[in-house]
């Protein structure tokens, strides 16, 4: 429910938050119901593409119609729904067309064997031009610290916050590591309560530059807002 989400974000002063349907096997089911999410406030919603490699045709048909006719900004993966590594020329045609339009694509990363963050340091050198950001951050130990390393060897690796794990000193753990303009933050926002989410990067040992940077400044750079 939109107002639901938009009470929580206004409670917590989230002025926009971005958005993906990954709960249906095929694209452009999951693709309009956010669209037609986004578009009843399209002032505080972004539309996120979701695409996936186990779909019959070429996912990038549907890529193109979600970003130049539905107008979302990014992609989403979720290699969990498949049996395809990070790194699996299964996924070469979705980073192949972001790679060509400079777009960013989040994934799920963590324990699961097919989203170890340290398979990005395999794509990330092959598609340059677009940007992989690691959702979580890996969560736990060791999959954070795979995370870092990777978005200190590839500068189109990017870190995002959101997580169901609250270690102290995590947020300032990923600035120091990999440099505050690589950090993001995230709320996973339905699925959690986005006040602590947001609490972890305000109460960090961080300057307040570092956090208007991770709050919003890179997402706006590269959203290309």
């Amino acid at each position: 429910d939109p107002n639901t989400m938009l009470n929580a974000m206004d409670h917590a002063g989230i002025d926009r938050s971005c958005l993906f349907n990954i709960f249906h096997p095929d694209g452009r089911t999951g693709n309009d119901l956010t669209a037609a999410f986004v578009a009843r406030h399209p002032d505080r919603f972004i539309g996120f593409a979701y695409a996936c490699p186990l779909w019959p045709e070429d996912p990038t048909a549907e890529l193109k119609r979600a970003i130049d006719e539905l107008g979302f900004r990014a992609i989403k993966i979720y290699p969990p729904y498949t049996p395809y590594k990070l790194d699996d020329p299964a996924w070469d045609p979705i980073y192949r067309f972001a790679d060509a339009r400079k777009l960013a694509i989040i994934s799920h990363t963590g324990s699961e064997a097919t989203c170890h963050p340290h398979l990005f340091a395999h794509v990330a050198p092959r598609f340059p031009n677009a940007n992989f950001v690691a959702g979580h951050s890996g969560n736990i130990e060791p999959y954070r610290a795979q995370a870092i390393a990777v978005a200190r060897a590839h500068p189109n690796v990017f870190l995002e916050t959101c997580s169901t794990f609250r270690t102290p000193g995590v947020i300032e753990e990923l600035v120091a590591s990999a440099g505050v303009e690589r950090v993001l933050f995230g709320s996973d926002i339905p699925l959690m309560d986005p006040r602590p989410q947001l609490g972890k990067i305000i109460t960090a040992n961080i300057s307040h530059r570092d956090k208007q940077q991770i709050l919003g400044c890179n997402a706006r750079r590269l959203l290309h807002l």
